[in-house]
């Protein structure tokens, strides 16, 4: 479960947690940014302009996902099922597997059959737009992106950013620096939080501040997958 049990309570409190070990060694960091390059590895490329996205690029990869994508993945979905089933007992909605592949059965079963995990690259003046990851009907509250590169050595800026919007409040935006290997956790939509008359949606929506110089490269990973 380590590290992904630890991490669960200010999860639970915040909508976001970051992981206190590296969930990469600086080896497969190394080997997903070089491999950025290779179009064998991906289904997909995106340019963000071109989409008003923000600025920057990401590709999906393809099945089979690389080993340590893949392991990484596995890993992670039993903990944060975990927590996904105490937020879908609160707010009165269907629960999830406690296995990642009973989820994607539950995908493919849907006509989502298209991986989600991906890598992102921003150069200076790269930003991402607050977004939701949502592709389908079947979608996992959790997600969480691992931080390839290091900051304020390889790039400068480029914080993940996240914004909670609450029911007659003003939202609440929080920025996170993810050191290198480490992963930041987060909801993908909305999170249940207590109110008088009980647990209601807050909405969240994540994106990333303005890279100033060098390099932003991180690793999406995404447990439901794509229509």
């Amino acid at each position: 479960m380590e590290p992904w049990g630890r991490l669960l309570e200010t999860l639970d409190a915040d909508g976001f947690a970051l992981t206190d070990v590296p969930v990469l060694v600086a080896e497969e960091c190394a080997e997903l940014i070089a491999g950025f390059d290779d179009p064998a590895r991906f289904r997909s490329t995106v340019d963000m302009a071109a989409h008003r996205f923000g600025e920057g690029t990401y590709r999906y990869f393809r099945y089979p996902l690389p080993p340590a994508v893949a392991a990484l993945r596995q890993a992670a979905y039993p903990a944060l099922a975990v927590l996904a089933n105490r937020w879908a007992d609160r707010l009165g909605v269907e629960g999830y597997p406690d296995r990642l592949a009973d989820l994607l059965d539950r995908c493919h079963a849907a006509g989502q059959t298209r991986p989600t995990p991906l890598v992102l690259r921003y150069q200076p003046g790269g930003w991402n737009a607050l977004h939701q990851d949502l592709y389908g009907e079947v979608c996992f509250p959790l997600q969480l992106t691992v931080a390839l590169g290091r900051p304020g050595v390889d790039f400068t800026g480029g914080e993940s950013v996240f914004v909670e919007q609450r029911p007659r409040a003003q939202s609440r935006a929080s920025v996170v620096t993810v050191p290198a290997g480490h992963a930041v956790v987060f909801a993908t939509n909305h999170r249940p939080v207590a109110g008088a008359r009980g647990a209601y949606r807050a909405t969240m929506r994540h994106g990333v501040s303005a890279v100033r110089s060098g390099t932003r490269v991180t690793l999406g990973v995404i447990f439901h997958d794509a229509a």
